[in-house]
């Protein structure tokens, strides 16, 4: 599921050497931390966040086999303590 969320986000970032995945295993629920620059923050949540709401939409569709369910955070760097 990682592999998709990578594809998606890389497809609109540009600064695809400093995107960091957070991947945290809670049993049931997978919490994935996507950490961006500032200036990828806007192409990667699009507009009023349909970007980000279509990348959830379809990491939801596609974990249903998995039995887990994903949740997708977008943040900006600095704002990981």
């Amino acid at each position: 599921m990682l592999d998709l969320i990578k594809y998606i986000v890389f497809a609109f970032a540009e600064n695809k050497d400093e995107v960091e995945f957070i991947e945290e295993d809670n049993g049931d629920s997978v919490t994935v931390t996507v950490v961006l620059n500032e200036s990828d923050m806007g192409k990667v949540i699009g507009r009023q966040g349909k970007i980000a709401k279509a990348l959830r939409t379809i990491v939801k569709s596609a974990s249903l086999k998995s039995g887990k369910k994903y949740n997708i955070e977008i943040k900006e760097r600095g704002e990981i303590a």
